[in-house]
């Protein structure tokens, strides 16, 4: 993992393009560039900052629970998107709330990760198991777009083949 994220950040340096941000500290970056792990190896928790485990994992529940209030991160202690909320603790309609909203299939009433684990039991070849977060319609109600704006899983029948794609 510190090799493959150690040469994109050479080529980042190296290639890069220098871009104003809203942080007004500025990127470099590159368009597209790709990385691909072995899970089966390890986990790449890929960043040059110290990493707190259990606010990324009480994130990532948040998310999945279709939640976008800051109380249940605040109930555990987690206050990096207290930034972002608003009086009443809402981040308006993003990440978590576009993860619970329910859509009708006609196999029933669905968010997405329940049609994501859905279509992996019944339909696990299926090309088009994903879940989205970037939803233009709702852009203007979310006090941060998302960054991280989709997961597209991939099933195969050779074992170690299977693939995750965070976007």
């Amino acid at each position: 993992v510190s090799n493959q994220y150690e040469t994109l950040l050479r080529h980042v340096f190296e290639t890069g393009t220098q871009k104003t941000d809203r942080t007004g500290v500025g990127t470099r970056s590159v368009f597209g560039y790709q990385m691909r792990f072995d899970l089966t190896e390890s986990f790449p928790l890929v960043t040059t900052k110290k990493l707190h485990l259990r606010s990324i994992i009480h994130e990532l529940l948040w998310f999945l629970n279709g939640d976008s209030n800051v109380k249940y991160l605040h109930d555990n202690k987690v206050t990096i998107w207290d930034e972002w909320a608003d009086e009443t603790g809402s981040i308006g309609k993003a990440y978590g709330y576009q993860i619970g909203v329910k859509s009708h299939y006609r196999e029933g009433d669905m968010d997405q990760m329940d049609r994501v684990l859905f279509d992996l039991k019944q339909n696990p070849y299926s090309r088009r198991i994903m879940t989205n977060t970037y939803v233009f319609s709702d852009l203007s109600e979310m006090h941060l777009y998302p960054c991280a704006y989709g997961v597209t899983y991939n099933v195969t029948k050779r074992p170690g083949e299977e693939k995750l794609v965070l976007n």
